[in-house]
Formats: C-alpha cells, sequence, structure tokens
C-alpha cells in the first residue's frame, strides 16, 4: 500500500519546525518508519505540518504506525532542541492511500512543499486534500 501521511503542528503554529531543524526530524520520523516494517518513499517537514509517503504492508496498523511517528518524535523535538519545549502535533491526522501509478505525482507534490506553500496555506490544501479525495468532513473538527 502506498500511503500518504499528513498532520500538522497543534494549533497550526507556524515556525514550529524550524527550517535548521528540519533534517533532523525528518530522519528521525524515518528511522521510526524503517523500524516499524514500512518504507519511507518522501517526506517534507513544514515549519506548522509534515507530509510523508510511506510504503507500508497490510499487516501494519496506521493507527499504531502514526501514534508512534508523532509521540516519539515529539519526545526528541522537547529533548533535542530547547527552544521548542511548548511543541506538539494536533491530536488527528490525515491519511489518503494511492496507487502505484500515482506514486512518483505524490512524491513531487510532497518534495515541492516550500513552493506549494507560497501559494496556499497548509488549511486550504488540506481542505482541497479531503475534497479531491471526496472525504466528508467538518472542518470545526479539522484543526485544533
Amino acid at each position: 500500500m502506498h500511503i500518504q501521511i499528513v498532520f500538522a503542528v497543534k494549533n497550526c503554529q507556524s515556525s514550529f519546525i524550524r527550517k535548521e531543524h528540519k533534517d533532523e526530524v525528518e530522519k528521525y520520523i524515518s528511522g521510526i518508519i524503517a523500524n516499524n516494517n514500512c518504507k519511507l518513499l518522501a517526506i517534507y517537514c513544514n515549519p506548522d505540518h509534515v507530509h510523508m509517503l510511506i510504503g507500508s504492508r497490510p499487516n501494519v496498523l496506521l493507527s499504531d504506525l502514526v501514534r508512534k511517528i508523532k509521540s516519539s518524535s515529539s519526545k526528541f523535538i522537547h529533548e533535542k532542541f530547547d527552544k521548542n519545549k511548548h511543541f506538539a502535533w494536533q491530536e488527528g491526522y490525515g491519511v489518503f492511500t494511492y496507487s502505484r501509478s500515482q506514486v512518483n505525482l505524490v512524491v513531487k507534490y510532497i518534495m515541492a512543499q516550500e513552493e506549494h506553500h507560497r501559494k496556499k496555506t497548509f488549511r486550504e490544501e488540506y481542505m482541497i486534500m479531503l475534497q479531491k479525495s471526496k472525504i466528508d468532513f467538518n472542518e470545526k473538527y479539522l484543526f485544533d
């Protein structure tokens, strides 16, 4: 299965994942994914949210994987970067599945996040992703 996982910093606070820490956070999350028998295909940590595309086997429980990614990376950010003592991920997350033929397009999309967010906010981007996937939602429950 090819799965894009998206989640935001609590209260969508921008600049919580600082540019100078981005690579370390991405490498740390990559290790969590590998240790859970999945393959990271792409990751991009924005200042206020993260996108990742993973290859996963059907026997991997996604809710457990996301919980491990969020809790472990949050602890890592707290311990490693003093200025992020108030850092927290929002409670929920989005999961979007893709066929093998879509993988390259999704990887390009994820890796172009910096350019993409010059035009759209995370909130706008996420709403479009939900709408394109025909996912019913109540905006009131999307963001902390």
